[in-house]
């Protein structure tokens, strides 16, 4: 029998694997990604909690998504990692949103720190500065593997 732990980190690495690769081909995490991705995980916390587990995932997702919406709005996040995020939210609990929140934070500061050195160092010559999606950090990548660290801690 599969352990909820097990079933977190192998879909959420499945889907994060995706994630990331259309991230950082082309700055885009799709609805219907975000859509798939955060049914899974209310099904998941369903199956292996039961009702109370799957309405505190959703409620962890919904409450996610209207502060990602903020975030965004004052244009500290794209649109597509703000439901991203939220539908990776739908895999944990309420109660395990500071960890969700810490690891892709985590993620998020290792990554932007590799990119902007990447980019003082020439690794992404030629990229105009101002106004090129390369100089942007995919963002969506640190998501995927925040939950997936934060998954594994409960595992």
């Amino acid at each position: 029998m599969m352990s909820a732990g097990f079933a977190s980190v192998t879909g959420l690495a499945l889907s994060g694997l995706y994630a990331a690769w259309s991230d950082l081909r082309s700055r885009r995490l799709s609805n219907r990604l975000c859509l798939i991705v955060a049914a899974a995980g209310i099904a998941l916390e369903f199956w292996f909690g039961g009702m109370a587990s799957a309405s505190s995932a959703a409620l962890h997702g919904l409450i996610a998504l209207a502060i990602g919406a903020i975030v965004f709005a004052f244009g500290g996040l794209g649109g597509g990692d703000a439901k991203y995020y939220a539908a990776v939210a739908c895999w944990f609990e309420l109660g395990r949103a500071v960890t969700l929140l810490a690891m892709v934070s985590f993620a998020g500061l290792v990554l932007a720190s590799g990119w902007l050195l990447a980019l003082r160092m020439g690794a992404m010559s030629g990229a105009d500065q101002s106004n090129d999606r390369r100089v942007k950090v995919p963002f969506g990548i640190a998501i995927a593997v925040g939950a997936v660290l934060a998954a594994g801690r409960a595992a």
